[in-house]
């Protein structure tokens, strides 16, 4: 028995180890340009010969040209990705406790449907999400973005909720029901304390989704001081000699935030987005 435990922990290790390398590789190159003055950025080194936090100077007093609003993009990203974790928390929360603990009609062919978007890639949604926003006078408006990644984010969310809130013991709801509780009340006191685990998870996940995303940021915002910091990095590429330092420490700057996010919930990150996942 005890051999057999030694072996599994070695299969594992053989697995875990390069995967680890394979993934800590990348951010150790962006800590290394980061740190590198220009003339040692490329030179190939493990180290810089001379590690200078020069870059970092660089980007938090906007001396680059690309960096002229950095403040502002960081703080557009930041709110346009809170309002995404907000308002599809309260969307997929209201959805999955009315398909699950309501048992509205139709309500599980709604979350079905919205799950079926998924089959189709995002990149082929987003000619037809640029048109919709048009047509309805929000290009180029901060609201444009965040209606998109809460359309986005929302049917996995719902999912999640749905897939947790099926665990919760039927019990409790009938007793607050003989206690006279109306369905505002059940969610209100019963449903929502119960789910705050998963609830964490998938706000955390749509503020993440909606940090990091691109493509959606470059086709609805145009202007300089509304599009995010993801947009902006992707400017530094447009330049005949990019300086992969300033980039690469303005990237590091902003990977920050989430990862933060992410380890100060990763607890409610791991049991919330597996709640339902094993039927008992």
């Amino acid at each position: 028995m005890k051999l057999k435990k030694i072996v599994t922990e070695a299969q594992l290790l053989l697995v875990g180890i390069p995967v680890l390398l394979w993934t800590l590789i990348p951010v150790y190159h962006l800590v290394l340009f980061a740190i590198s003055p220009r003339d040692q950025a490329t030179s190939g080194r493990l180290w810089p010969k001379n590690p200078t936090l020069d870059n970092f100077d660089t980007v938090f007093h906007q001396k680059h040209y690309y960096l002229t609003h950095f403040w502002t993009q960081l703080g557009n990203s930041l709110f346009i990705a809170v309002s995404v974790g907000v308002i599809t928390l309260a969307v997929a929360t209201c959805a999955a406790f009315a398909i699950s603990r309501l048992k509205v009609k139709g309500g599980r062919t709604v979350m079905n449907m919205a799950l079926f978007t998924y089959f189709i890639p995002a990149a082929f949604l987003a000619v037809p999400m640029y048109k919709t926003m048009a047509t309805y006078g929000l290009l180029n408006n901060h609201w444009s973005l965040i209606l998109a990644m809460v359309t986005i984010a929302t049917p996995y969310c719902i999912w999640v909720l749905k897939q947790a809130s099926d665990k919760l013991p039927w019990e409790l709801d009938e007793a607050a029901r003989i206690d006279g509780a109306s369905p505002l009340q059940l969610f209100r006191l019963v449903y929502v304390p119960l789910m705050v685990p998963s609830l964490v998870a998938v706000g955390t996940y749509a503020l993440l989704l909606a940090w990091n995303e691109y493509l959606y940021g470059f086709l609805l915002l145009s202007a300089e001081t509304d599009i995010t910091l993801a947009v902006a990095l992707g400017n530094f590429l447009a330049a005949d000699d990019s300086p992969w330092e300033v980039l690469m420490a303005t990237g590091l700057v902003y990977a920050l935030p989430p990862a933060a996010i992410y380890y100060a919930f990763k607890r409610y990150m791991v049991s919330g987005l597996t709640a339902g996942a094993v039927k008992s």
